[in-house]
């Protein structure tokens, strides 16, 4: 194993963060959500047909995430015990960026709803690889720097995404408002230019975590069945050992149930400011980025309470301000009020999840070299939370027609989620270590 809290390594985990958030940015928050529902229509209608079956346009968007989650939850606990066993987290990662990036890129062509099968499949693929690949980077962590930085460390990672996402939105939205400055024919041209940018720029700075990262690759003697069959015994072995860590088993449920409701709303805020408020597209991604720049500073503030008060506290808190978020969204009626909100939803979103991450390294088993095996888990249920949310988030926008009553039931995934977080007793996340 490599020796913790290296600073060069570090800094090289880091950069992943900073590799990967143009994604979660640009593709998931701020321009394809505002470009997909421009092009998603069929005479002037926001019902689409999608291989054959008619279904609302933002609801098709939100079960497309759902799907593509779905399938990362199915496949990582076998793929991520095989990583562990043979110990290529690397050779994992590169495929699902590869996969990410590259879907990225296909969605240059997505330019009519003629091609909205390939639009959506574009964003399954892309989606599947930053899920993917995000199982690896995260069990990094506990193996590069030791349990009193884990908090500071992951917050770190977090605010490098941050930036990094930033620079290259405030990037794209340059050269889609001056497309003709820079010899597009279109501004949607240069829109769907931005998603190639997306896709090198993430392909581009992995590079610098795949070289630095270390990796132990262990040679094996088994036969390449055996291997794939250790894979599932190794994901069996973690789930038995929850028997005996009644706190990590009871944290992983409330995590699920609260990181529904925050990955939902973080994925799905563009289309409630374009259904509900009709919000102009530029204003809408100019509230994305607000919201990005402010998560910065959420990721950094909460670490902080976490070291006061312990992990819980600060969990809690942010619930806590999460319900309210929901019941505002469902009152919320003007573009000020909007920006208000997207302000308090940066703050927390920065903070809980990165607390998040590393609150669950803080509960793994001392001594743990399986590492990615039991952030699989952690990957899993992250996954698994997602399909949850988004999927009954469309769920009832297609029943009731209104999207505030979507916001409402994200609420209750935040109750039931800190209802569990409570009996989370472990002192590791009750309150801060004693320095002695």
């Amino acid at each position: 194993m490599a020796t913790l809290n290296n600073k060069k390594i570090v800094r090289s985990w880091y950069m992943y963060d900073w590799a990967n958030s143009v994604y979660s940015l640009v593709i998931t928050s701020a321009i394809f959500p505002v470009y997909y529902k421009a092009v998603a229509q069929q005479n002037n209608s926001d019902v689409v047909s999608f291989f054959g079956f008619n279904i609302q346009n933002s609801s098709l968007y939100s079960y497309a995430l759902s799907f593509s989650f779905l399938l990362v939850a199915v496949m990582l606990p076998l793929l991520s015990g095989i990583a562990d066993y043979t110990g290529r987290k690397k050779m994992f990662m590169k495929f699902f960026v590869w996969l990410g990036g590259l879907a990225c890129i296909g969605l240059f062509f997505f330019d009519s709803v003629a091609k909205l099968e390939w639009g959506i499949l574009c964003c399954i693929l892309a989606s599947i690889g930053y899920s993917g690949s995000l199982v690896f980077y995260d069990a990094f962590l506990p193996e590069i720097v030791t349990e009193d930085r884990y908090d500071a460390t992951s917050a770190n990672g977090y605010s490098m995404g941050y930036y990094g996402s930033v620079i290259l939105l405030v990037a794209c939205l340059v050269i889609i408002m001056n497309f003709e400055f820079f010899g597009f024919v279109s501004e949607g041209y240069a829109t769907r230019f931005s998603f190639i940018l997306v896709g090198l720029w993430w392909i581009g700075f992995a590079f610098i975590p795949f070289y630095y990262l270390p990796e132990t690759i262990r040679v094996q003697r088994e036969s390449v069945t055996k291997i794939w069959n250790r894979g599932y015994r190794e994901i069996a072995n973690v789930w038995e050992s929850l028997a005996q860590l009644p706190d990590l088993k009871k944290y992983l449920w409330a995590f699920f149930f609260f990181n529904s409701g925050v990955q939902t709303i973080m994925y799905l805020a563009a289309l409630f400011g374009t259904d509900v408020l009709h919000l102009a597209s530029e204003k809408l991604i100019l509230t994305v980025l607000l919201i990005q720049i402010v998560a910065s500073l959420g990721a950094w503030l909460f670490a902080r309470i976490s070291k006061a008060r312990g992990n819980r506290f600060a969990l809690s808190t942010m619930i806590f301000i999460w319900i309210a978020v929901c019941f505002a969204a469902y009152v919320v009626s003007t573009e000020y009020e909007f920006y208000a909100l997207a302000t308090v939803v940066g703050m927390i979103m920065g903070g809980i999840q990165s607390l998040s991450r590393s609150t669950y390294s803080k509960l793994l088993p001392e001594n743990t070299i399986d590492t990615t095996s039991y952030f699989s888990f952690y990957d899993v249920t992250y996954n698994l939370s997602i399909v949850v949310g988004t999927f009954s988030f469309g769920l009832i926008n297609q029943l009731t027609g209104n999207m505030r009553y979507s916001a409402i039931g994200m609420a209750i995934y935040f109750v039931v989620g800190i209802a569990i977080l409570f009996q989370v007793k472990s002192a590791d996340i009750r309150k801060p270590a004693k320095v002695n």
